[in-house]
């Protein structure tokens, strides 16, 4: 069952949450869309998406950099990684020297 709560209602009767599976949350004022509520049952699953996306999203984008690498190579344990968190990682390695 799903339903939309203004952020009103949820503060006033926070209970409405355990009625639904999935609650859009929207300022009835502007009508502007908050976000989502997923009940506890859902969860876990859809963690495991939002894990899984994201995992394929940063190997997306390491094989772009990687075809403009040139002839140098990724080490494997940057495989994992966003362009961010090499840059993080080998400025930590940098100071540890």
């Amino acid at each position: 069952m799903t339903t939309i709560l203004g952020i009103r209602d949820l503060v006033r009767n926070i209970d409405k949450l355990q009625m639904y599976d999935f609650v859009d949350i929207e300022d009835k004022k502007t009508h502007e869309y908050k976000g989502l509520f997923l009940s506890p049952f859902y969860a876990k699953e859809f963690k495991e998406y939002l894990e899984k996306k994201s995992q394929k999203e940063k190997k997306d984008k390491l094989s772009r950099l990687k075809k403009y690498a040139g002839s140098g190579t990724i080490d494997d344990k940057y495989s994992n990684l966003s362009s961010k968190e090499i840059k993080e990682a080998v400025a930590l390695e940098k100071n540890h020297e």
